[in-house]
């Protein structure tokens, strides 16, 4: 049972973080802000991150290949912003 609540749950934040995407890329088409598309770009790697939990590691969020998305994805945060403020 522990499973299928870890991937229903993992499934909602894949989702919410699909629609944080999709936000952003409205934002985007509205003022062409690259802040905008980079957060896009980021939060569609975290929704890929949390997807690749539950279809190919399930549980072992330890292995690099899952850490290393989601280190890209805040990554690419932290350089929008220090982009945005550069600007």
């Amino acid at each position: 049972m522990t499973n299928v609540l870890h991937a229903f749950i993992t499934g909602g934040s894949t989702m919410a973080f699909l629609i944080a995407a999709a936000y952003f890329l409205r934002f985007w088409r509205e003022t062409r802000d690259r802040l905008f598309v980079l957060f896009a770009i980021a939060f569609v790697g975290m929704a890929l991150n949390r997807a690749m939990l539950v279809l190919v590691a399930f549980g072992r969020e330890s292995q690099p290949y899952v850490y290393l998305v989601r280190l890209a994805a805040f990554v690419l945060i932290a350089f929008a912003v220090v982009d945005k403020n550069r600007r």
